[in-house]
Protein backbone atom coordinates (compact mmCIF):
# COMPACT_ATOMS: atom_id res chain seq x y z
CA UNK A 1 0.00 0.00 0.00
CA UNK A 2 2.59 2.24 1.02
CA UNK A 3 4.55 1.35 -2.28
CA UNK A 4 1.81 2.56 -4.52
CA UNK A 5 0.75 5.45 -2.90
CA UNK A 6 4.81 6.65 -2.96
CA UNK A 7 4.47 5.37 -6.46
CA UNK A 8 1.64 7.42 -7.43
CA UNK A 9 2.97 10.33 -5.73
CA UNK A 10 6.48 9.94 -7.83
CA UNK A 11 4.22 9.56 -11.36
CA UNK A 12 2.75 12.84 -10.63
CA UNK A 13 5.67 15.05 -10.17
CA UNK A 14 7.32 13.57 -12.59
CA UNK A 15 3.86 14.58 -14.89
CA UNK A 16 4.04 17.83 -12.99
CA UNK A 17 8.01 18.40 -13.76
CA UNK A 18 7.08 17.42 -17.46
CA UNK A 19 4.30 19.36 -17.65
CA UNK A 20 6.30 22.59 -16.42
CA UNK A 21 8.77 21.89 -18.90
CA UNK A 22 6.63 22.13 -21.56
CA UNK A 23 4.92 25.03 -21.05
CA UNK A 24 8.63 26.54 -20.66
CA UNK A 25 9.57 25.45 -24.25
CA UNK A 26 6.28 26.50 -26.37
CA UNK A 27 5.52 28.94 -23.55
CA UNK A 28 2.25 28.54 -23.35
CA UNK A 29 0.19 31.28 -22.40
CA UNK A 30 -3.80 31.09 -21.44
CA UNK A 31 -5.15 35.09 -22.19
CA UNK A 32 -8.52 36.15 -21.67
CA UNK A 33 -9.40 39.67 -23.66
CA UNK A 34 -12.14 41.82 -22.85
CA UNK A 35 -12.56 43.23 -25.73
CA UNK A 36 -11.87 42.12 -29.15
CA UNK A 37 -8.32 42.39 -30.51
CA UNK A 38 -6.47 42.25 -34.21
CA UNK A 39 -3.96 39.37 -34.68
CA UNK A 40 -2.51 39.20 -37.85
CA UNK A 41 -4.84 38.59 -40.56
CA UNK A 42 -7.70 38.15 -38.05
CA UNK A 43 -9.62 39.43 -35.36
CA UNK A 44 -10.16 37.82 -32.09
CA UNK A 45 -13.67 38.18 -30.51
CA UNK A 46 -13.61 38.82 -26.90
CA UNK A 47 -12.57 35.80 -24.79
CA UNK A 48 -9.87 33.34 -23.52
CA UNK A 49 -6.97 32.17 -25.78
CA UNK A 50 -3.86 29.79 -25.52
CA UNK A 51 -0.81 31.01 -27.33
CA UNK A 52 1.85 28.15 -27.78
CA UNK A 53 5.24 27.97 -29.83
CA UNK A 54 5.74 26.05 -32.58
CA UNK A 55 9.08 23.94 -32.84
CA UNK A 56 11.24 25.80 -35.24
CA UNK A 57 15.14 25.79 -36.09
CA UNK A 58 15.05 29.35 -37.61
CA UNK A 59 15.79 32.56 -35.60
CA UNK A 60 12.40 33.54 -36.09
CA UNK A 61 9.33 32.12 -34.13
CA UNK A 62 6.12 30.96 -35.43
CA UNK A 63 3.07 31.11 -33.29
CA UNK A 64 -0.21 29.07 -32.75
CA UNK A 65 -3.21 30.77 -30.99
CA UNK A 66 -6.09 28.25 -29.83
CA UNK A 67 -9.36 28.03 -28.24
CA UNK A 68 -9.42 28.02 -24.77
CA UNK A 69 -9.82 24.10 -24.68
CA UNK A 70 -6.60 23.55 -27.61
CA UNK A 71 -9.14 22.06 -29.92
CA UNK A 72 -9.18 24.58 -32.58
CA UNK A 73 -6.52 26.77 -34.23
CA UNK A 74 -7.53 30.42 -34.58
CA UNK A 75 -4.28 31.33 -36.62
CA UNK A 76 -0.26 30.82 -37.52
CA UNK A 77 1.58 33.76 -37.14
CA UNK A 78 5.32 34.55 -37.67
CA UNK A 79 7.28 36.46 -35.11
CA UNK A 80 10.49 37.80 -34.53
CA UNK A 81 12.32 37.65 -31.35
CA UNK A 82 11.85 40.90 -29.88
CA UNK A 83 13.99 42.09 -26.44
CA UNK A 84 14.05 43.60 -23.38
CA UNK A 85 15.84 44.80 -20.24
CA UNK A 86 13.92 44.06 -17.57
CA UNK A 87 11.87 40.85 -17.65
CA UNK A 88 8.76 40.19 -15.48
CA UNK A 89 7.32 37.32 -13.77
CA UNK A 90 3.70 38.05 -15.50
CA UNK A 91 2.51 37.38 -19.17
CA UNK A 92 3.13 40.79 -20.79
CA UNK A 93 1.10 42.05 -23.88
CA UNK A 94 1.99 45.20 -25.93
CA UNK A 95 -0.58 46.89 -27.73
CA UNK A 96 -0.23 49.39 -30.14
CA UNK A 97 -2.73 52.70 -30.12
CA UNK A 98 -5.43 52.81 -32.50
CA UNK A 99 -8.08 55.20 -33.07
CA UNK A 100 -11.13 54.88 -30.87
CA UNK A 101 -13.50 51.78 -31.78
CA UNK A 102 -11.23 50.19 -33.49
CA UNK A 103 -9.56 46.64 -32.15
CA UNK A 104 -6.40 47.39 -30.25
CA UNK A 105 -3.73 45.42 -32.84
CA UNK A 106 -1.13 42.75 -30.55
CA UNK A 107 2.81 43.51 -31.10
CA UNK A 108 4.46 41.69 -28.85
CA UNK A 109 4.43 38.85 -26.72
CA UNK A 110 6.62 38.16 -23.61
CA UNK A 111 6.08 35.30 -21.44
CA UNK A 112 6.61 35.67 -18.13
CA UNK A 113 11.30 35.73 -16.51
CA UNK A 114 12.39 36.03 -20.42
CA UNK A 115 14.09 38.90 -21.66
CA UNK A 116 12.68 38.28 -24.89
CA UNK A 117 9.10 37.73 -26.66
CA UNK A 118 7.65 37.16 -29.43
CA UNK A 119 6.88 40.17 -31.95
CA UNK A 120 4.26 39.71 -34.70
CA UNK A 121 4.94 40.02 -38.04
CA UNK A 122 1.23 41.79 -40.23
CA UNK A 123 0.74 41.13 -43.72
CA UNK A 124 2.47 43.59 -46.08
CA UNK A 125 -1.14 45.35 -47.14
CA UNK A 126 -2.20 45.74 -43.86
CA UNK A 127 1.38 46.11 -41.94
CA UNK A 128 1.37 49.87 -44.20
CA UNK A 129 -2.10 50.87 -43.52
CA UNK A 130 -1.44 49.84 -39.69
CA UNK A 131 1.52 51.86 -39.68
CA UNK A 132 0.22 54.75 -40.97
CA UNK A 133 -2.58 54.46 -38.18
CA UNK A 134 -0.30 54.16 -35.15
CA UNK A 135 2.33 56.33 -36.70
CA UNK A 136 5.28 53.35 -35.70
CA UNK A 137 7.09 51.24 -37.50
CA UNK A 138 5.14 47.60 -37.91
CA UNK A 139 7.04 44.51 -39.23
CA UNK A 140 5.65 43.05 -42.55
CA UNK A 141 5.94 39.71 -44.86
CA UNK A 142 4.22 38.83 -47.57
CA UNK A 143 2.00 36.18 -46.09
CA UNK A 144 -1.24 35.45 -45.56
CA UNK A 145 -3.56 33.11 -43.16
CA UNK A 146 -3.30 30.36 -45.41
CA UNK A 147 0.77 30.43 -45.53
CA UNK A 148 2.17 27.12 -44.14
CA UNK A 149 4.77 27.40 -41.23
CA UNK A 150 7.72 26.43 -43.23
CA UNK A 151 6.81 29.06 -45.75
CA UNK A 152 6.50 31.76 -42.68
CA UNK A 153 10.21 30.84 -41.54
CA UNK A 154 11.04 31.68 -44.69
CA UNK A 155 9.38 34.48 -45.22
CA UNK A 156 11.39 37.66 -46.13
CA UNK A 157 10.95 40.09 -43.53
CA UNK A 158 11.03 44.14 -43.60
CA UNK A 159 9.87 47.08 -41.21
CA UNK A 160 7.20 49.52 -42.85
CA UNK A 161 7.71 53.07 -41.30
CA UNK A 162 5.01 55.46 -41.13
CA UNK A 163 4.72 57.93 -44.09
CA UNK A 164 6.47 60.85 -43.24
CA UNK A 165 3.52 63.88 -42.89
CA UNK A 166 5.06 67.08 -45.04
CA UNK A 167 4.36 70.52 -43.43
CA UNK A 168 3.12 73.27 -45.00
CA UNK A 169 5.13 75.71 -46.80
CA UNK A 170 4.96 78.89 -44.76
CA UNK A 171 3.15 81.92 -46.84
CA UNK A 172 5.29 84.17 -49.06
CA UNK A 173 6.00 87.45 -47.77
CA UNK A 174 5.26 90.53 -49.70
CA UNK A 175 8.65 92.41 -50.25
CA UNK A 176 9.00 95.89 -49.02
CA UNK A 177 9.31 98.53 -51.40
CA UNK A 178 13.48 99.42 -51.02
CA UNK A 179 13.26 103.72 -50.78
CA UNK A 180 15.43 105.22 -54.33
CA UNK A 181 18.90 106.40 -52.74
CA UNK A 182 20.20 109.58 -53.94
CA UNK A 183 23.88 109.31 -55.08
CA UNK A 184 25.91 111.18 -52.12
CA UNK A 185 27.20 114.78 -53.61
CA UNK A 186 25.01 115.69 -56.31
CA UNK A 187 22.75 118.67 -55.69
CA UNK A 188 19.44 118.15 -55.73
CA UNK A 189 17.53 120.06 -58.93
CA UNK A 190 16.87 123.62 -58.53
CA UNK A 191 12.92 124.65 -58.47
CA UNK A 192 12.02 127.24 -60.93
CA UNK A 193 10.21 130.06 -59.57
CA UNK A 194 6.95 130.38 -60.64
CA UNK A 195 5.96 134.06 -61.88
CA UNK A 196 3.34 135.66 -59.80
CA UNK A 197 -0.32 136.47 -61.51
CA UNK A 198 -0.84 139.86 -62.61
CA UNK A 199 -3.36 141.58 -60.73
CA UNK A 200 -6.47 143.15 -62.65
CA UNK A 201 -8.12 145.93 -61.06
CA UNK A 202 -12.03 146.14 -60.79
CA UNK A 203 -13.81 147.82 -63.37
CA UNK A 204 -15.83 149.92 -61.67
CA UNK A 205 -16.31 153.18 -63.91
CA UNK A 206 -19.06 153.17 -66.30
CA UNK A 207 -18.38 155.08 -70.08
CA UNK A 208 -21.31 156.88 -69.73
CA UNK A 209 -20.25 160.80 -68.37
CA UNK A 210 -17.53 160.41 -71.00
CA UNK A 211 -20.02 160.15 -73.50
CA UNK A 212 -22.31 162.59 -72.36
CA UNK A 213 -19.06 165.27 -71.56
CA UNK A 214 -18.38 164.64 -75.68
CA UNK A 215 -21.26 165.14 -76.62
CA UNK A 216 -22.08 168.97 -74.83
CA UNK A 217 -18.66 170.16 -75.82
CA UNK A 218 -20.13 168.79 -79.97
CA UNK A 219 -22.91 170.98 -78.81
CA UNK A 220 -21.10 173.91 -77.85
CA UNK A 221 -18.64 174.07 -80.81
CA UNK A 222 -21.77 174.31 -82.96
CA UNK A 223 -23.59 176.89 -81.25
CA UNK A 224 -20.31 178.28 -81.52
CA UNK A 225 -19.82 178.30 -85.21
CA UNK A 226 -23.21 179.50 -86.07
CA UNK A 227 -22.76 182.16 -84.20
CA UNK A 228 -19.65 183.13 -85.50
CA UNK A 229 -21.02 183.19 -88.68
Amino acid sequence: MFKRALTLVCCTLLVAIFSVRADEWNKKTVVTFSGPVELPGIVLPPGTYVFKLLDSAADRHIVRVFNKDETKIYTTILAIPNYRLEPTGDTVLRFTERPRNAPEALRAWFYPGDNFGQEFVYPKARAVNLAAEVKAPVLAAPVTPETKPEELAKAPVETVAPPEVEEPAPPPVAAKPTPAVEPEGVPPPALEPTPAPVAELPKTASPMPLVALLGMTSLALVLLLKRLS
